[in-house]
């Protein structure tokens, strides 16, 4: 029967391309929730303070913690300016322990001089938190604005050889 044949081809076709959609769903990979809207999908992300210390320590890399609010004009300039630079999501990638917060942690070294955002600040691996890595703003040391992206590099790369000289 032709209404038979019929029925059941446009069945496995409608099978098939939901199996197809699904492949290329996957294939897109839905974004780390943790990149929390993008600093870097690439980027492996630990979930907490605790973890990322624990990491750093492990590893041997240095800690990377973001500050940032959803809210924020600036930690959203900067969050675009991060994720487009390459040099910076390569070495996310390969060199850090990654941690982006949106709520202030109980250590207070986190925030010398104050609980701004955003705020990115290095921890070494014998677990201290870097206070001579600062930004250009002497009002908010630990701030970086889009066009500070090259000064952020460069802190990146000072907080990688001071593991090499000191640890």
């Amino acid at each position: 029967t032709m209404l038979h044949s019929t029925l059941a081809l446009s069945l496995l076709l409608i099978a098939v391309s939901s199996n197809l959609a699904m492949a290329i769903k996957k294939e897109k990979r839905a974004p780390q929730t943790l990149s929390r809207g993008r600093w870097g999908d690439e980027i492996t992300w630990v979930q907490t303070y605790e973890e990322g210390l624990y990491q750093a320590k492990k590893s041997n890399k240095p800690l990377m913690v973001i500050h940032h609010l959803e809210d924020c004009q600036y930690c959203q300039a900067l969050k675009k300016a991060f994720a487009e630079n390459e040099e910076i999501q390569e070495m996310a990638q390969n060199n850090f322990v990654m941690l982006n917060l949106m709520h202030e942690t109980t250590d207070k070294n986190l925030s010398p001089d104050g609980q701004y955002v955003p705020r990115i600040m290095f921890v070494d691996p014998s677990l201290t938190v870097r206070a001579d890595i600062t930004g250009r703003y002497s009002n908010r040391l630990y701030t970086y604005e889009p066009q500070d992206i090259p000064f952020l590099i460069e802190n990146m790369k000072k907080a990688l050889r001071l593991i090499q000289t000191e640890l």
